[in-house]
């Protein structure tokens, strides 16, 4: 159990951290903490602690096979699903589908010289490659099988049942910003698993629609999309 629990809770621990340190430097007035660096260098920082939890517990993750096998059809279907993912989430930023304020979100050029390009690297990285694994052994793995039994190791990965769909899919909108745009992409990352029975899937197209919402925000420089 731990072991999906812990790189999960660790990039929680994070976002609070960064909430305090953004209150610290703009409330109570801290100087050192006032600025955007501090911030965006908690992110590689992140990125790290929760990368070295997941390589921690690897061997742990049974319903992770390597290398990933996935037939062709699925391939193509995990593909398609992150890109539909996507190409709706950048449509679905309507203020009544948000949870507080709108975001300035991450700008590593607010960095200067060739550190903005790490930070840059680090941010498609992490949302990429170390985000989609954390967030589906938590989610579809192991909250959405434990929702079913306790003893949900024994639960195989794709089983389906009413209560446990829809919970995952309400618990993983309300844990992003656009709450609505996180329901449509857990409704279609749940019916990807259960199609294909292969959490390769779902990190598959969480990393696509990561991927080209890191792209479409480095294209178009709309920051508040990361």
């Amino acid at each position: 159990m731990a072991a999906r629990i812990v790189p999960f809770g660790l990039y929680a621990l994070f976002l609070l951290i960064g909430q305090i340190v953004g209150w610290l430097g703009q409330v109570a007035g801290w100087p050192a903490l006032s600025g955007d660096a501090v911030l965006l260098w908690l992110y590689p920082i992140k990125t790290l602690v929760v990368a070295a939890a997941l390589a921690w517990f690897w061997r742990q993750y049974d319903e992770l096979q390597w290398p990933p096998k996935l037939p062709v059809r699925h391939l193509m279907l995990t593909t398609a699903a992150g890109v539909l993912v996507y190409a709706a989430w950048v449509r679905m930023d309507w203020a009544w589908a948000m949870q507080g304020a709108p975001s300035s979100g991450y700008n590593p050029f607010t960095v200067d010289g060739p550190a903005s390009y790490l930070l840059t690297a680090f941010r498609l990285c992490g949302a990429a490659i170390v985000v989609p694994i954390m967030e589906e052994l938590f989610w579809r793995s192991f909250v959405l099988r434990y929702l079913i039994s306790s003893r949900f190791e024994a639960i195989p990965i794709g089983t389906f049942t009413p209560i446990s769909f829809v919970a995952v899919v309400a618990l993983f909108g309300v844990e992003h910003d656009l709450w609505l745009a996180g329901m449509m992409a857990g409704t279609v990352y749940g019916l990807l698993l259960v199609q294909t029975r292969n959490l390769w899937a779902c990190i598959g197209a969480h990393a696509s629609t990561n991927f080209a919402l890191g792209i479409h925000v480095l294209v178009t420089r709309q920051w508040s999309w990361w």
